[in-house]
């Protein structure tokens, strides 16, 4: 029986026993771990008795410490010492006696195996299945003659394969399916999903293809920051060990990884116990990444991830301290001048903090240095303005030269989501020829359609598709698009450079315009203000300068002031910003055919160039036949942002000038807000618009619709 057909008769388990017992949604609470614990049991059995006599041995030895005595009789990373296998409990008739050896059967596990039980949460349901009269039936299911969860093949008496055994990789497989099936059922989150091992192989050819030559004999350490089941870790560790097997060298890989989800992490940990790699195990942590980092000190070879996206991180956002008071190192750095330059992205999406904790953690005093590959979806692309926390990594990542490509993958890819996915390829060591450059790949069209869908995944990339994609990358060439050539190929890529990604976000601002009037009813208004700010005279003023200007309107507002301001200063008085900003608010009104405000002046500074200076709000103007730079107070609600791209032929200068001058002349530049953004688009640069269709073409058709449109009412005429 094939790894699918065990996953559908284990499915089949679930609707056999457990449907008048729990809801649909609870089957996984058994199923998962029942899958475990059998896979486990049919591996120790051979064992069993063994270990049970080096147990004997040890107790009456006096040895405490029996830990890896018994994991050396068992042969594994595991064992149990408990008098019972599965295949034991199956003729307990009484409830309570199977609940009883049961628990004695799971007790006996050994420490690693606990840890797993307690985060499925196991124990819990074993009452539930017990009442419910379900506990042996769910056992027998189990031990199914025609179902063998062993690694080792089940033969007849002439010593023939009946059932072959079930390989690690096979089992694997059970479980995505399996999982895959509850989360779909549940109606998971898109984001959380399994990446298929397609997807996986494209990300450890991306990785480590490009260093193959330069891979040495010796230690490597491979960290997935959001583990889910560990497959993206043992593929990686496959593909690194063949690929330093092939080039003659001798490794060894140690592999990192951390979990949030309990029930995740414990089918993980139990993947490379059943792998035999027990030690790999017990470097899969549980918990948070981003809150509670496993591994702050150290940092690691090759780092692959598929972090949740579009999953909030308000939790952890609140344990660190929240926005304001989180200094994490990891997300706070030194960069561009700025000694406390922020990574935070918004709580509702972290996909980009675990891209963050992955650069922490590279290696810099190797030849190698560190190499990351991390799926994305589009969103990490382009979400956040200039001086956001996305922005803000991307700058970091780009400014840095760490980014060595992004691949768009095909969409329908994964089990859960439809969505369009990519993989971000990042080094700290690029080779010469990537050096400032990054290459853009598109393989939307690079793959097969399956047979049948397995959730919302409905195509995969064959060792075909994957071979032509790693290809692409490794040439690291500028290809001219297929209908250029001729050809059939379905990847196309660019080549740019880094700056190709920046932008300035300029501010631009236009003078406030404001007409004064000093009519009866301004200046009821003005006394009841300057009362409510203590300040009466000021009313005092301006009610005795009212006669003299008029009622107005009065268009330049500037006059107006200066005359205030003489008469202020006859009193001993004088008119200070707060006054001013008072005046404006109750006497001024907006007209577009007003002087501007002016909001300061001062003496030209030696060597400065007036036509420059005006594009940054600074203008020079004759001021009581003197020469003085003005600067206007700013309109809000003329206020207006730009993107000025790096690559921009003249810089932000020439983009004002041609860009808005035109269409505002009174327009500047408020140089102190402009921020630095970086941005990656890929239709910008893959687009391709269809062509519109021949005038005579569509010029037939109208015709087509005519006619028809006749004939039809040529019937209902003749209906009548």
């Amino acid at each position: 029986m094939s790894g699918l057909n065990i996953s559908n008769f284990i499915w089949g388990i679930a609707d056999d026993v457990l449907r008048d017992v729990y809801v649909r949604g609870k089957y996984r609470d058994v199923i998962l771990p029942m899958t475990v614990i059998r896979r486990l049991d049919a591996i120790l059995e051979p064992k069993k008795e063994a270990v049970l006599a080096r147990k004997a041995f040890l107790d009456e030895n006096g040895v405490r410490d029996q830990d890896q005595p018994l994991k050396q009789v068992a042969g594994e990373a595991f064992y149990n010492i408990s008098p019972f296998t599965l295949r034991d409990l199956t003729a307990k008739t009484r409830q309570q006696q199977l609940k009883a050896d049961f628990t004695a059967y799971l007790d006996g596990f050994s420490p690693n195996v606990q840890d797993i039980l307690t985060k499925f949460k196991f124990r819990n349901q074993i009452d539930t299945l017990v009442e419910a009269d379900a506990l042996g039936p769910l056992i027998d299911k189990f031990l199914h003659p025609s179902v063998n969860l062993s690694p080792y093949p089940v033969k007849d008496e002439d010593g023939r394969v009946r059932v072959p055994g079930l390989d690690n990789h096979s089992m694997g497989t059970i479980f995505e399916e399996l999982i895959r099936r509850f989360n779909e059922d549940n109606n998971e989150e898109a984001g959380e999903h399994f990446t298929p091992r397609d997807v996986i192989e494209l990300m450890a050819n991306l990785i480590f293809l490009p260093v193959a030559e330069r891979i040495e004999s010796g230690t490597y350490l491979i960290y997935d920051a959001a583990c889910g089941t560990g497959g993206m870790l043992t593929v990686a560790e496959e593909a690194l060990t063949k690929l330093a097997a092939d080039h003659g060298k001798e490794i060894s890989t140690h592999l990192f990884g951390q979990e949030v989800n309990a029930e995740t992490y414990a089918i993980s940990k139990a993947d490379l116990l059943l792998k035999g790699e027990g030690a790999e195990a017990e470097r899969i942590q549980h918990g948070s990444t981003l809150s509670s980092d496993a591994f702050p000190s150290l940092e690691f070879d090759f780092m692959l991830s598929n972090p949740p996206y579009g999953k909030s991180w308000k939790t952890d956002l609140e344990r660190m301290g929240g926005k304001k008071d989180l200094k994490d190192p990891r997300f706070v750095i030194q960069h561009g001048g700025d000694a406390e330059f922020s990574l935070i992205t918004r709580s509702s999406d972290g996909q980009l903090m675990f891209l963050a904790n992955k650069l922490a953690k590279m290696k810099r005093n190797t030849p190698l240095g560190s190499r990351i590959a991390e799926v994305h979806n589009g969103s990490s692309l382009f979400t956040g303005d200039a001086g956001s926390g996305e922005s803000n990594i991307r700058r970091w990542v780009i400014e840095n030269d760490w980014l060595e490509a992004i691949v768009a993958l095909p969409e329908g890819i994964f089990y859960n989501t439809g969505i369009a996915t990519y993989v971000w390829v990042l080094s700290n060591r690029k080779a010469d020829d990537r050096r400032g450059l990054v290459q853009l790949i598109d393989a939307t069209a690079c793959s097969r359609p399956l047979r049948r869908n397995l959730g919302k995944k409905n195509c995969e990339m064959g060792p075909d598709d994957i071979r032509e994609v790693s290809d692409v990358f490794l040439s690291q060439a500028n290809l001219p698009e297929p209908a250029a050539t001729g050809e059939t190929r379905r990847v196309r890529t660019k080549v740019l450079p880094n700056a190709s990604f920046g932008y300035w976000k300029v501010v631009v601002e236009r003078p406030l315009r404001l007409a004064a009037r000093l009519d009866d009813a301004s200046l009821r208004s003005l006394r009841r203000a300057a009362v409510a700010a203590k300040d009466g005279t000021l009313a005092d003023l301006v009610e005795a300068v009212a006669p003299v200007l008029g009622a107005g309107p009065h268009m330049d507002i500037n006059a107006v002031f200066a005359t205030i301001r003489t008469a202020a200063a006859a009193k001993g008085e004088s008119l200070t910003a707060k006054r001013e900003k008072l005046l404006l608010a109750v006497l001024g009104r907006r007209d577009p055919k007003a002087a501007p405000v002016i909001r300061k002046q001062s003496k030209p500074k030696p060597g400065t160039q007036p036509e420059l200076e005006s594009l940054h709000g600074r203008y020079q103007q004759k001021l009581g036949g003197r020469t003085a730079v003005v600067e206007y107070e700013p309109d809000p609600e003329l206020r207006d942002t730009e993107q000025v791209p790096f690559l921009e032929e003249g810089g932000i200068e020439a983009f004002i000038r041609r860009e808005v001058l035109p269409h505002a002349e009174d327009a500047w530049v408020d140089e102190d807000r402009t921020e630095i953004g970086y941005e990656i688009s890929f239709t910008r640069h893959f687009h391709q618009p269809k062509p519109l269709r021949d005038l005579a073409a569509i010029e037939q058709d109208i015709l087509a619709l005519e006619r028809e449109a006749a004939d039809l009412l040529r019937q209902v005429v003749s209906a009548g």
